[in-house]
Order: C-alpha cells, then structure tokens, then sequence
C-alpha cells in the first residue's frame, strides 16, 4: 500500500521521550516523501479536526523538550457511534492512509479497535512510564521513571538513617510493580511491594523487626501504587479499600500503609 499523508499523535498520560518518536517519525517520513500531519490532543484531535502539517520546521529544537508539542488527551474515539463517525469522517477529510498512535495501554487499545472495526491501517508505539504493555521489553518513558524514583530512593536513605526512621516510598506503575521492582533493587530498598505479589503485613513487620534486631534501625520500603495486601492480612477499611483500589485512578497505597504500620 501506498503512503502519502501520515497522521500522528500522541495519547493518553505524559512520558518522557514523546517529542523524540515525534521527531523520529516525521524525520523517516520526509526521507520517503510522506507528508505527516500532526493531531493535537490525540484522538481528540481527530474527533474535531485538529491538525497541523509536521515539517523539519516543527521538528526542529523538541529533541531535549519534555512533554509533547502536540499535547494529548484520554478520548476514547468509539465511545459513540456519532463520535466514531466524526473520526471517520475526518480520516476521509484530510486523505490519511495511514496513522501512528504514540501511547499506552488505553491508545494503543482504541487504536487496535479502530483498526479491527474499520481496518485502517494502525502503527503503535508503546509509551507508558509503566512498562505494562504486552510483547514490549521496554516502552520509552519507563527507563527515565525508573531513574528519577532510584533517584528519589537513594536520597532518602540519609534521611532515614540519620533519624532511625522507616521511609515508605509510594512509586507509580498503575497494575504492574516494574517501577516498583527496578528502582527498589537499584536504590537498596530493604522492602518491596508489587501488585503481582499481595504481601502481609505480618511479614513486612518481622522483616523489619529482624533488621532492628541486627542493629540496623532504618529502613526502606517502596510501594507500588496498585500493591495490596495479602486477604489473610486486608487491614484496610471498606472505604480507603473502594478508595485506593481504582482502575481509573490509583494511589495513596503507600499513605494507608503508613498509617496503618503506626498503629
């Protein structure tokens, strides 16, 4: 098949490395004599038509840029039959044979959808600072989160040990403890809690009362946000439970912990 006009946008949350695909993609393209059109707040963009062509131009300067010059959104582009025709409509508008979706497990789902209702040609790049995507190795964003929470681990073991204090550090990662798991090995974290393992805060606290014993009276324990206790040791509420455990929206895991833990 024939590529002429290219669209790409960027969905979903932020990531580190969204301007660099961005670059990447309109660099390979002009080198084939594809015209690319950029889509501003991703599928939403579509939805309502806004584009805008891509040049060397554009391009030029946003390598070190955090963020996207594009922007994003989270826009599910078949919610409706009426949106969906809108999206269609406007792939017909501005001739795209072809799109490339940068973003992560809600884009690149919609942009399977898109492909298996109205096989439209679909390329997607996997950006998620989860590292949760299936048959991905490594999605960019993932390895700067991973630098920034080791980072973080590893100032705090100062801190910690200065005022014998037990430092719990709530990282992201959504359902999968990636995050969790890298920057706690890397930054010497003396505990770490994954969603694909419920712990019990019994262990946790015989793990910590060893390292008393031992003559270490610091610790440091890293969270990740979708991480749950075991249901032989659920010592959350209803409440913090239903509030906490959300597909849409997560956290505060960590917080629950430690005031529970001080109890």
């Amino acid at each position: 098949m024939e590529v002429r006009t290219l669209g790409v946008l960027t969905g979903g949350g932020d990531a580190p490395g969204l301007n660099a695909a961005l670059r990447a993609v309109v660099r390979r393209a002009m080198q084939y004599g594809i015209r690319v059109l950029g889509i501003h707040q991703g599928w939403n963009g579509l939805i309502h038509g806004r584009v805008e062509p891509l040049t060397r131009y554009s391009i030029s300067g946003i390598l070190p840029r955090g963020g996207t010059i594009l922007g994003t959104s989270r826009i599910n582009p078949l919610e409706t039959d009426e949106v969906a025709e809108r999206v269609r409509a406007n792939w017909r508008k501005y001739e795209l044979d072809a799109l490339v979706v940068i973003g992560g497990e809600g884009t690149l789902s919609a942009a399977l959808d898109m492909h298996r209702r109205y096989d439209y040609p679909i390329v997607g790049v996997p950006k998620t600072i989860d590292n949760d995507l299936c048959g991905t190795d490594m999605t960019f964003g993932f390895d700067t989160a991973l630098s920034v929470a080791t980072e973080a681990i590893d100032r705090l073991h100062t801190t910690a040990e200065s005022h014998d204090r037990v430092m719990v550090v709530e990282v992201m990662g959504r359902h999968a403890g990636w995050i969790a798991a890298g920057a706690g090995i890397a930054g010497g974290a003396d505990i770490i809690l994954v969603p694909e393992h419920p712990f019990r805060i019994s262990e946790v606290c015989q793990i910590l009362n060893h390292r008393k014993s031992l003559g270490r009276f610091f610790s440091i324990i890293v969270v990740a946000e979708d991480a749950h206790p075991h249901p032989d040791e659920d010592f959350l509420t209803a409440e913090e439970r239903e509030r906490v455990f959300q597909h849409t929206r997560l956290g505060a895991s960590g917080t629950c912990w430690r005031r529970r833990s001080r109890n």
